[in-house]
């Protein structure tokens, strides 16, 4: 299972038949995006090309992915495989019960 630490990312929010992505670097260099297409479509199953995971959504998950991304520390990418019985995903680490309240 390959977990790799999520530095930075980028909105891909194209105009025309480009669906929205988020580009996710570790160490200044890109190694995946999340790719969301139209809710109800039917999803790729996730990849890896040219060294870059590619993991699929619903259009209905970018708020959710968006969010993890902007407010919690430390993010990974998680990566297993292709192919059904493969968890892949964006995650955070264990955290404290009750961080951040006052």
């Amino acid at each position: 299972m390959a977990l790799t630490k999520i530095d930075a990312y980028e909105v891909i929010y194209s105009s025309n038949t480009f669906v929205p992505r988020i580009g996710l670097k570790s160490g200044g260099n890109f190694i995946g995006q999340l790719i969301f297409r139209p809710n109800g479509s039917a999803l790729p199953v996730d990849s890896m090309s040219g060294g870059q995971v590619n993991l699929f959504y619903h259009l209905e998950d970018y708020h959710n992915a968006i969010d993890l991304l902007r407010n919690e520390a430390p993010m990974f990418l998680l990566f297993s495989g292709s192919g059904s019985g493969f968890e892949n995903g964006i995650k955070t680490t264990e955290e404290p019960v009750g961080e951040g309240e006052s």
